[in-house]
C-alpha cells in the first residue's frame, strides 16, 4: 500500500540548513542581525519611496490620481509595521540610527556593533532606492525631458517636486533652514516619545500586537502634517538615499547645507526625547525587601 506523508507531519530541514543555523547562532549572529536592520529600512524606504515616485511622476507627467501625500504617509506607516514584524525577532528592530546611538548611550549597546547596524540601515536603504529607480525607470527619464522641454529641470529636478526628491531629500527653494532644522527636531522628538513610550515594557497599553502599530501612526501623523516643510525623520532612509541620487543623478543631488540637517538632526533629538522619556514619562517598581510582597 502506498504511504503518504501529511502535510502536518514535520518534515526534517536539510542537513546543510542545520550546519548554518548551528553557526550562525554561533559565530555570525551579528551577520544575521545586520541583515536584518538593512531588510528592515529596505521595507520602510520601499514603501514611502515607491508612493513618493508615484506622486512626484504623476505631477510632472500629469497623470491624476497617481499619489498624494495621504498615500505617501499611509506607505511609510505601513512600511514600519512590515519591517518591525518581519525583522524585529532578529534585531530588536532598531531601523534607524538615531535609536541605535541611543541604545549605545543608554542601553550599553557595543559600539562596533551599533556601526555594523548603521551601515546595515543605510545600505538597506539605498538598494530600496536603486530597486525603486529601476522600476520607475522609463516614468524616471519622460519625466525628466518633460522638466527639460519645459526650462524646469534646474529649478525643479533635485526638489521635493522633482524625480531626485523621490530618492533624496530636499526642501524647496527659498526655504528658511531655521524653520526647517526646528520642524525637524519638533517631530523627530515626537517620534522618539512615541517609540520610547511604546517599547516600555511597563505600559500596558502598547502591547506586542499594537506596538508596530502605534509607532506607525507616529510616522504617518509627522509625514501628513510635516513633511512639506522639510522632513527626514530617519538618518539611514535620508543618507542611503542622498547616496542613490548621487549614483543615479551626480554631485548636482548633493542637497547643499540641507543634507547636513537632514542626516543629523534627529539623533539629539531621539536621545533627548529618551531622556525625557525616561525621567518623566515611565514608572519603574523596585521589588519590595518585606516579605517578598510588593509595597
Amino acid at each position: 500500500m502506498q504511504q503518504h506523508t501529511a502535510v502536518y507531519d514535520v518534515v526534517p530541514r536539510p542537513a546543510v540548513m542545520n550546519i548554518w543555523e548551528r553557526r550562525r547562532n554561533r559565530q555570525l549572529h551579528w551577520v544575521v542581525e545586520c541583515i536584518a536592520e538593512g531588510t528592515g529600512t529596505f521595507l520602510y524606504t520601499f514603501a514611502g519611496a515607491g508612493a513618493t515616485a508615484a506622486y512626484v511622476l504623476g505631477n510632472i507627467l500629469d497623470l491624476p490620481g497617481l499619489g498624494s501625500v495621504l498615500q505617501i504617509g499611509i506607505a511609510y506607516a505601513v512600511g514600519i509595521a512590515l519591517a518591525m514584524a518581519v525583522c524585529l525577532p532578529t534585531s530588536h528592530g532598531q531601523f534607524n540610527p538615531g535609536i541605535t546611538i541611543h541604545a549605545v548611550v543608554f542601553h550599553g549597546l557595543p559600539p562596533l556593533k551599533a556601526f555594523r547596524y548603521i551601515i546595515a540601515q543605510i545600505f538597506g536603504a539605498y538598494v530600496a532606492c536603486l530597486l525603486i529607480y529601476i522600476q520607475y525607470k522609463q516614468y524616471i527619464h519622460t519625466a525628466i525631458n518633460t522638466l527639460k522641454a519645459k526650462g524646469l529641470y534646474d529649478v525643479q529636478m533635485f526638489t521635493p517636486s522633482g524625480p531626485g526628491g523621490i530618492f533624496g531629500l530636499y526642501v524647496n527653494a527659498g526655504s528658511n533652514l531655521g524653520f526647517v532644522l526646528v520642524n525637524e527636531f519638533v517631530c523627530d522628538f515626537v517620534l522618539g516619545l512615541v517609540i520610547f513610550a511604546c517599547t516600555e515594557p511597563a505600559n500596558n497599553l502598547s502591547t506586542p500586537t499594537t506596538m508596530p502599530w502605534l509607532i506607525s501612526l507616529a510616522y504617518g501623523v509627522v509625514v501628513w502634517g510635516y513633511a512639506p516643510i522639510g522632513l527626514a525623520a530617519n538618518s539611514a532612509r535620508d543618507v542611503g538615499g542622498r547616496f542613490a541620487a548621487l549614483t543615479l543623478f551626480g554631485r548636482a543631488a548633493t542637497g547643499g547645507n540641507y543634507a547636513a540637517l537632514a542626516a543629523l538632526t534627529n539623533i539629539p533629538a531621539t536621545l533627548l526625547a529618551g531622556s525625557f522619556t525616561s525621567s518623566s514619562l515611565t514608572t519603574r517598581r523596585e521589588p519590595s525587601t518585606h516579605n517578598g510582597n510588593a509595597c
